[in-house]
């Protein structure tokens, strides 16, 4: 390591691989840095892999506080939960005011709203900063979403805008907006990639056992995709994926990984999070839905004994099956990204963050794990139009959607004519037809709530809402329901119609 006579102002506390990375990346663009860790082996990597260059690792919290200048910049990257808060206690008494603390691992943004709220009593600066990329990301330009005190961003700005991705020559990081505007759409992110995984996995699915391909044509297919509009960050490493063979054997490691996909939970957020705002994510419910599904191996097995394998060759022309599940494929991916998109307009105006998703989509194109060519579509989109609703009312969107849904509906009527899963293209297709109807059946699901439980419901060009005793039967029994209210006294308020 340098003995660069330049104090630094930023630090890193959690020295794990993206930890490390960063400081790394932040040392590569000429900042001194210092990290700290209390596994002194990951202090001990941090100057192996740091020699040459202005970062000093440290083991000893108050000794690594005291290598840096005023005003103190300390990120975390530590598991989030309760050793963030853990963290920030042990930290805030060797912080003074005007020091900044930057979470930047996966909190829940509840957990930030709170902590930011918390620290500003202290005259400590917070801010929390969803990062993707990964540990390649990390190292050489991540995609950054940074939110919350926009004073305290403005502190670290050229360090961060120098070690992001850049496209166009422009950084992959911008002030995302007030709170844990930053934590919000990094989870919403992360739902996304859920989405675009599962769709993945189920195409590799269709793939093998509906088509019938051997992993060298299977990977050649992703390659192929990855090379055309469907470029994408997680194509590109699906498509090494398959070239990748277990040590010391002829086969694909793939093929020796128990299908049990596990979850940090941050999908399982975004599901949560969006019900509460009643704003649909069906292709991204689905991708956490299955992830639990996987789970259950030895009912799975035991499922199929009982009533067989569900799989089987998909009925078609394979050549043409392959064009449509391109289409399928462009199709569902649009769908997942237009469910994220409005998922975080909705939260903009709820949460008033003040999202500009222009900016988003742009800092996503580059150094993220959802990055693809049609991100631009997406920015090209917001860009023209703000406040656009959804992202399928763009005239573009609309016309690469509209191109690509007869791949996706041929390829869900062969899957389930073939007995082969794939929910979360299903779900992807259920959503656009579901949204395009301007009538759907719902008013009966109106009649049978005010049926069972009185909950009234609304009439087509009538003010007010309304209730209806709907057999003499449910008339009968309204009746005497009133009988005894006059003879005992009410038990329970009636719906009082306007």
């Amino acid at each position: 390591m340098s003995n660069s006579p330049a104090r630094p102002s930023f630090g890193m506390i959690g020295l794990g691989t993206m930890g490390r990375n960063l400081l790394l990346n932040l040392a590569d663009h000429h900042f001194p840095v210092s990290g700290y860790d209390k596994d002194a082996t990951k202090v001990a990597l941090l100057a192996q892999e740091g020699q040459g260059k202005p970062v000093t690792g440290y083991a000893d919290l108050a000794g690594f506080i005291g290598s840096l200048q005023a005003p103190r910049a300390v990120m975390l990257l530590v598991p989030a939960g309760a050793i963030v808060d853990a963290v920030v206690a042990e930290l805030t008494p060797l912080l003074g005011p005007g020091d900044l603390i930057i979470d930047g691992g996966n909190s829940h943004f509840t957990d930030t709203e709170r902590r930011a709220k918390a620290l500003a009593a202290t005259g400590l600066h917070f801010f929390g900063m969803g990062v993707s990329g990964g540990e390649e990301g990390a190292r050489f330009g991540p995609s950054m979403m940074p939110g919350g005190d926009k004073a305290a961003y403005r502190v670290v700005q050229p360090m961060f805008e120098a070690i992001a991705a850049k496209v166009d020559g422009e950084p992959c990081v911008t002030y995302i907006g007030p709170g844990a505007a930053g934590h919000f759409v990094k989870m919403v992110h992360n739902g996304i990639e859920y989405g675009l995984m599962q769709l993945i996995a189920e195409t590799y699915g269709l793939l093998k056992t509906g088509l019938g391909l051997d992993n060298a044509a299977i990977g050649k297919v992703f390659a192929d995709w990855n090379a055309g509009r469907l470029q994408s960050f997680l194509l590109d490493i699906t498509k090494d994926i398959f070239q990748y063979k277990a040590p010391d054997t002829d086969h694909l490691l793939l093929d020796d990984i128990k299908d049990e996909a596990r979850s940090k939970g941050t999908g399982k957020w975004t599901s949560q999070v969006a019900m509460d705002l009643e704003t649909p994510l069906p292709t991204v419910d689905t991708a956490v839905a299955l992830r639990d599904l996987s789970k259950y191996k030895a009912l799975r097995e035991q499922l199929q004994g009982l009533y067989g394998p569900a799989a089987g060759a998909l009925p078609g022309e394979p050549g043409a099956l392959l064009a449509q599940l391109e289409q399928a494929f462009y199709f569902s991916m649009a769908i997942t990204y237009a469910q994220g998109m409005q998922l975080l307009s909705r939260a903009s105006t709820e949460f008033k963050y003040d999202l500009q998703l222009a900016e988003i989509a742009k800092i996503w194109r580059g150094g993220c794990i959802i990055r693809s060519g049609f991100l631009s579509e997406i920015y090209n989109a917001y860009q023209q139009a703000p406040g656009l609703a959804h992202l399928l009312l763009d005239e573009q969107v609309r016309a690469v959607v509209s191109a690509a849904a007869p791949g996706a509906r041929a390829v869900v009527a062969a899957a389930a004519t073939g007995g082969l899963a794939v929910p979360a293209y299903m779900a992807s297709l259920s959503y656009f037809d579901s949204f395009r109807t301007g009538r759907l059946p719902s008013n009966l699901i109106q009649a049978q709530r005010d049926y069972f439980g009185a909950h009234t419901y609304e009439l087509i060009g009538k003010e007010g809402v309304f209730h209806t005793q709907w057999t003499a039967a449910h008339e009968d029994a309204a009746n005497k329901m009133d009988a005894q209210v006059e003879e005992h006294g009410p038990t329970k308020q009636p719906v009082q119609p306007k």
